[in-house]
């Protein structure tokens, strides 16, 4: 079950890494039984939190999101992190040559490489469950930091590129990701301008 490769993540990677080259799985399969499930963590955690629970801003009132604004926000994150790996994926695919990689590209290594290297980011969501953003930035910032460890750790396992040539090419991966990120935020913005902003509820006790 590709869900098995979640745990090994954490405690033994390297032995994860040379079994999912093994495996020569499919992206559609990977997408449904893997990257599907995980990606709805941070969605749901995130419509639990704006919607139910609520923050508070200093020692101003509680405050919330409608259901109603807060659900297209959650679907648009939900789509976004699924173009997210795949773009990455595809990236990684298309770069890996130029790095002297010889993966057979039938099976898209990249995606893989990709997808359980989110592993961390992906289970972070479950932060969100407690809106509290001092905390949500420094559990998202260690999984991001874990998240590149392993990408840059699976490089050479599942490319079969050399270690040397692992640092030049997970700087080349890390620009891609910021360009995704920045496009990210500035889709964000223009949606909110058309319409999709969140409307919030202030809870006075």
């Amino acid at each position: 079950m590709l869900l098995s490769h979640m745990f090994g993540m954490f405690t033994h990677p390297d032995q994860e890494w040379a079994e999912i080259r093994k495996e020569h799985t499919q992206p559609t399969r990977l997408y449904i039984a893997y990257v599907g499930i995980l990606a709805l963590i941070s969605p749901i955690c995130a419509y639990v939190a704006t919607t139910q629970i609520g923050w508070t801003v200093g020692d101003g009132n509680l405050v919330k999101f409608t259901q109603e604004s807060a659900l297209p926000l959650v679907v648009m994150t939900y789509l976004a992190m699924l173009v997210g790996v795949f773009g990455l994926g595809w990236a990684i695919d298309w770069m890996s040559k130029t790095y002297g990689s010889h993966h057979d590209e039938y099976y898209a290594y990249g995606i893989a490489l990709t997808a359980y290297s989110c592993t961390p980011l992906f289970l972070a969501g479950f932060a969100l469950l407690y809106p509290e953003p001092i905390f949500n930035m420094v559990v998202f910032v260690a999984a991001a930091a874990y998240t590149g460890y392993l990408m840059y750790d699976g490089l050479p396992i599942v490319l079969g590129i050399e270690k040397e040539r692992a640092i030049p090419f997970s700087g080349a991966i890390l620009t891609v990701a910021l360009v995704y990120l920045v496009v990210t935020r500035v889709g964000t913005v223009i949606i909110w301008e058309y319409g999709f902003a969140p409307e919030f509820i202030t809870v006075i006790p």
